[in-house]
């Protein structure tokens, strides 16, 4: 008799070939998603007018709307030396250039020599019983530190330019671009040939685009 044997299926082996194929094809399918994802998804490059913030009573407000326009944001407070004279500029230079194609932005801070102790709603009230401001005046923010408003880091980030104290003004353009910042003892006169040059260009944009 013949011995019993026992037969086992082969053991199937895959070409290398095959498996370098599969293997670039795994790495080229990723590829193309990594770079769709870099095409549709890219983040947004900020700029001031793309962030929100609140406004006196905490309402939520998009800067966007001023989008357009030459803004002048300056860190505002109550009881400092520099206060009478600066709202008193400020308010001349926002009725004088303002509101088509320019506008004051000023955003409250208690961090230099707590000289803004007061409530958001306060502030803008004593600045429009006192001074006539007829600007913008927002929620009480912080502007150095880990707990800085991200719109107002963005200016100092543009700048490089950190605020040592109350009044600093910081001029935006149109497209939400830092131009040019002043301290806060320089002279409004310094300031106007800029904000000028600022709204004739909006101006002559406006009418090329008639």
């Amino acid at each position: 008799m013949e011995p019993l044997t026992t037969s086992y299926p082969l053991k199937y082996s895959v070409p290398k070939a095959r498996v370098f194929v599969v293997f670039l094809s795994m790495v080229l399918c990723t590829t193309i998603l990594c770079l769709l994802q870099l095409r549709f998804f890219k983040p947004k490059i900020k700029d001031f007018y793309s962030f929100e913030v609140k406004d006196s009573r905490g309402r939520i407000i998009s800067l966007e709307k001023y989008r357009g326009k030459a803004a002048l944001v300056v860190n505002v407070a109550s009881y400092c030396q520099y206060t009478d004279k600066n709202y008193i500029a400020l308010q001349e230079l926002h009725r004088e250039f303002g509101p088509s194609h320019f506008t004051v932005l000023a955003f409250p801070c208690n961090q230099f020599g707590e000289s803004e102790p007061s409530s958001s709603q306060e502030i803008e009230s004593f600045a429009k019983g006192n001074y006539g401001v007829t600007f913008p005046v927002f929620h009480k923010i912080k502007i150095l530190g880990s707990e800085a408003d991200p719109a107002f880091k963005f200016l100092i980030d543009s700048s490089k330019k950190e605020p040592r104290w109350n009044f600093w003004k910081y001029l935006v353009s149109p497209e939400g671009k830092v131009v040019k910042f002043w301290r806060p003892e320089e002279p409004i006169e310094s300031i106007k040939p800029e904000v000028t040059s600022l709204i004739r260009q909006i101006i002559m944009k406006k009418r090329e685009d008639l």
